[in-house]
């Protein structure tokens, strides 16, 4: 901020501020009347050339208006930003949303809809580390034919209903010790580690050729491995950046829609970001991967009292009113602990 004078400040946080409003490069004579310096037009036009010289603005095409780089938005968020508080509507709809009595799963789902909805930009969310999650209870009911039900409390009050199709039938009495036995077993440890230790237990099953202590721990196993195979991270919204980009951002939706699909490169920020405390705020390429060079996104970590869970979030364009959606993401992160923490 040193190389900026308190007039380029101003100009630089109406300008965006425009441009966040309209989408639109952002000329001088709009700046002379919505800045309020009482400066000649060309005193204007001579300092949005400074800055774009030294990069915050760019000229998109021939247009005569300028609008921000990432590097304008970053000055903008860190040093010109007014955050406005949350209306109480919006709280109260936040609080019945992610009421403690609900499950983690249900308060995780609710999390990122919410985001999406409130700021009408694409709202995200992991799931759970697996070692925060501790297998409870197991139990097995007999379905038709070579189908059970699987029936999983996970930590205190998370309980997960599964069907899985066995190599031979059981009969409920069997099922019934099969549960006892992985109760037994395993019940209060963490669910990685379970899963880890049952395989262990099959093959040690197997060279002692115990057929029913291998009969249980793979009934165990199954369960288990749909849950391994679940969601690592929850994109909903993703249409509402389609609704509201701009004809050049179309273009460059297919490619962050296609990293959503992949996810990688996504899981591999917020792994970044749940190791850092508080608001992250990446603004086009700082992100690190060219396909969010027009996007933001701001996260926060979400904890259950004791240990960190995950991180939720939003993407959206870089022109995202960032003084609405950064109080927003960080009350939704604080609600969503203190669910959770209940």
């Amino acid at each position: 901020m040193a190389d900026i004078s308190e007039r380029a400040r101003i100009l630089l946080k109406t300008l965006v501020e425009r441009h966040i409003r309209d989408g639109q490069p952002v000329g001088s004579r709009t700046l002379l009347e919505e800045a309020g310096l009482g400066v000649s037009a060309a005193t204007i036009r001579n300092v949005m050339s400074d800055l774009e010289d030294k990069g915050y603005l760019h000229s998109p095409h021939t247009s005569a208006g300028r609008v921000p780089t990432a590097l304008g938005y970053r000055l903008f968020v860190d040093s010109l930003l007014q955050v406005r508080p949350l209306d109480e509507e919006a709280v109260s709809r936040m609080r019945a949303e992610l009421n403690p009595d609900k499950s983690s799963t249900e308060l995780v789902q609710s999390a990122s809809a919410l985001l999406s909805s409130i700021t009408a930009q694409a709202g995200l969310v992991t799931v759970p580390r697996q070692e925060a999650l501790q297998l409870r209870q197991v139990e097995f009911l007999p379905l038709s034919g070579d189908r059970v039900l699987v029936i999983l409390v996970i930590n205190e009050r998370e309980v997960q209903n599964r069907i899985i199709h066995t190599q031979r039938v059981f009969t409920e009495a069997q099922l019934r010790e099969a549960a006892a036995m992985v109760n037994q077993r395993f019940a209060g440890r963490p669910l990685h580690l379970v899963k880890e230790q049952i395989l262990q237990e099959m093959q040690d099953a197997r060279s002692r050729i115990d057929s029913y202590l291998q009969a249980s721990l793979d009934l165990a196993n199954q369960a288990l491995q749909q849950d391994a195979d679940g969601e690592e991270c929850m994109v909903v919204g993703k249409s509402r950046l389609v609704g509201n980009a701009t004809a050049e951002e179309m273009l460059q939706l297919r490619g962050l829609f296609d990293a959503f699909e992949r996810k990688k490169d996504l899981l591999h920020l917020l792994e970044r970001c749940s190791r850092a405390q508080g608001i992250q705020i990446f603004i086009g390429e700082e992100a690190g991967y060219k396909v969010f060079g027009n996007y933001s996104v701001i996260t926060a970590p979400y904890n259950d009292g004791e240990r960190m869970l995950g991180v939720l979030g939003v993407i959206g364009p870089t022109r995202m009113a960032y003084e609405k959606v950064i109080p927003i993401v960080d009350v939704t992160a604080r609600m969503l602990s203190s669910a959770l923490s209940s």
